[in-house]
């Protein structure tokens, strides 16, 4: 495996590119995305250590979505080759990867839904209720908090509003108890009432532990 460092903003995968190798997000988060012919974006799915975002790649030859990084991160380069072999030689860490791509279908179902039917309010709580759950799964919630470098231009790309409203939407969950918003962290302040603001339902990630402790 090949390591990188790259800054926010990289492009790791470009619509159209046909890759020979996989990305594993070591530190950091990356997002896939997809552009309308203007130029304007939308944040498919923001992905945490562990993940591997293009994982369809061994089979697609073709790309049909960027990947890139929203934060500061550290990736890990895997060829298709040593993936293929690996699958070969252990069976079990291929229906590993196979099980992965039914999550990541699963959390794009979640997404479609939080886009279309919640308010902006709510689609804000699901995603941090979303992130809070998964990066606990991996150890990196510090107590009722995360790290999370992300801008607010990036996660109006991905609730498919406008950098302003992201900005009124951080500033209401602030105003109601409920979140505490940095620029390099947020802090639950009620899960409770986030898990109601947010209607979150973990079932779709599919892990054994969802509720943090």
């Amino acid at each position: 495996m090949e390591v990188a460092s790259l800054e926010s903003g990289h492009d790791i995968v470009r619509m159209g590119d046909r890759p020979k190798q996989c990305c594993v997000v070591i530190e950091g988060f990356t997002c896939i995305y997809k552009l309308t012919s203007e130029g304007g974006r939308q944040i498919m799915a923001i992905h945490v250590p562990g993940d591997i975002p293009d994982i369809q790649s061994l089979h697609l030859g073709l790309m049909d979505f960027g990947l890139a990084a929203i934060s500061a991160c550290t990736v890990g380069y895997i060829p298709h080759e040593k993936i293929q072999q690996m699958c070969e030689a252990h069976p079990r860490l291929g229906v590993a990867l196979w099980r992965e791509t039914l999550i990541d279908a699963a959390i794009y179902r979640d997404w479609m839904l939080n886009i279309g039917q919640r308010e902006a309010f709510g689609r804000v709580a699901h995603l941090v209720c979303e992130l809070m759950v998964r990066l606990k799964a991996v150890g990196l919630t510090e107590g009722d908090s995360f790290m999370f470098p992300v801008t607010q231009a990036n996660l109006a790309d991905a609730f498919g509003i406008s950098s302003v409203h992201m900005s009124r939407v951080y500033g209401a969950l602030a105003a109601s108890g409920l979140l505490k918003v940095t620029r390099t962290r947020i802090q639950v302040l009620d899960w409770d009432e986030l898990l109601e603001a947010g209607d979150f339902d973990p079932t779709y990630l599919h892990l054994e532990k969802s509720t943090p402790a």
